[in-house]
């Protein structure tokens, strides 16, 4: 049975940099919120693409070409394949992070933060 699921909420049960965590599931992908502070390392996806949307915080979305500031509001689509990384401007920044199902936070299964169910 469906159940709404409080953002505020689930952010509050977790204080760690990096380490997405599990808000919901749907059509074999995951919504993951993440509390994030500095820079991120420069990493790709090569099978799927990752939606970003802040919800707090501002953040820079880099790519080899280029930087998009983004804060809170605003959401982007990293095409699969295209190296990026993100760093947080100034402080903390909150989160939702949309991935197909069991894709590794690091682009590498064997560096991955597992993403612990809320």
């Amino acid at each position: 049975m469906a159940s709404k699921v409080n953002l505020a909420d689930k952010f509050a049960l977790f204080d760690e940099q990096w380490a997405p965590r599990l808000a919901a599931r749907y059509n074999g992908n995951e919504v993951r919120l993440a509390k994030v502070e500095g820079e991120f390392h420069w990493h790709s996806h090569p099978d799927t693409d990752e939606l970003f949307l802040v919800l707090e915080g501002e953040l820079d979305m880099e790519f080899r070409d280029r930087t998009e500031a983004m804060t809170a509001g605003d959401l982007i689509v990293v095409p699969k394949g295209t190296e990026h990384r993100p760093c947080a401007r100034k402080g903390e920044v909150k989160l939702l992070v949309m991935d197909a199902d069991g894709t590794p936070n690091t682009g590498d299964e064997a560096t991955a933060s597992k993403p612990v169910e809320l």
